[in-house]
């Protein structure tokens, strides 16, 4: 596993321009312009907050999970990771991160996933594809006719999925805690979809879901 990378941001919260909390298993949606900083902040600790993003007068050009790994030659995200788009397009820069690794290989947790993970009991549970497909059906109305097709990987902030010697994958406690966060400053105009996690049956957040909270920067 690799050594955590920690990175303090100089931006103070009272000179954001946009500041809101997202209540534990809810989505946000939002512009980032060119230039603005994100930060996404995981206020009580160990909350996984799935996020995707789309170039935001074309939304076939979004994150592609492939190319950013692939650029970076590694797994996590941290301080100086550059976020890919499938156009081969840089969409963000991680400028700073005080929880040091954050994942790109887990996925967001669905109905189907849950089912099969934990049992049919859980199938009717509230799963963040639903959140993301939420937003994209709120998103510019019925003439965007975004859908499940238009759902890549995700990245998952704040949330602990290490790769064992076998290459399989482990769903483990968080290494974040209340206040962590991680900032990104946009290389292009590009739309933010939050889904915040409401997963209650890996400890990805403890079994228990909270807020998160994000702010923007103008440059």
């Amino acid at each position: 596993m690799s050594t955590l990378n920690y990175t303090e941001s100089p931006l103070a919260p009272s000179d954001a321009v946009y500041r809101r909390v997202i209540p534990a298993g809810d989505f946000w949606m939002h512009e980032i312009k060119r230039g603005q900083t994100l930060r996404i902040v995981d206020l009580e600790g160990n909350q996984a907050a799935d996020t995707l993003f789309y170039k935001a007068s074309d939304f076939t050009e979004r994150y592609s999970a492939q190319d950013t790994l692939r650029e970076q030659g590694g797994i996590y995200l941290t301080t100086g990771t550059r976020l890919f788009s499938n156009e081969g397009n840089v969409m963000a820069t991680l400028t700073a991160d005080t929880c040091g690794r954050h994942d790109t290989l887990g996925g967001a947790c669905a109905c189907e996933s849950n089912a099969v993970r934990y049992g049919h009991r859980t199938k009717y549970m509230h799963a963040c594809r639903q959140s993301f497909l939420l937003g994209l059906a709120t998103w510019g109305g019925a003439s965007f006719d975004l859908n499940k097709r238009d759902l890549p990987a995700n990245i998952n902030f704040f949330m602990n999925v290490p790769v064992t010697p076998e290459g399989g994958l482990k769903f483990e406690d968080g290494v974040s805690a209340g206040g962590k966060y991680v900032e990104m400053r946009a290389d292009m105009d590009i739309v933010c979809l939050i889904s915040n996690c409401p997963q209650l049956n890996n400890p990805c957040n403890g079994y228990n879901p909270t807020p998160i909270e994000v702010l923007i920067w103008n440059s």
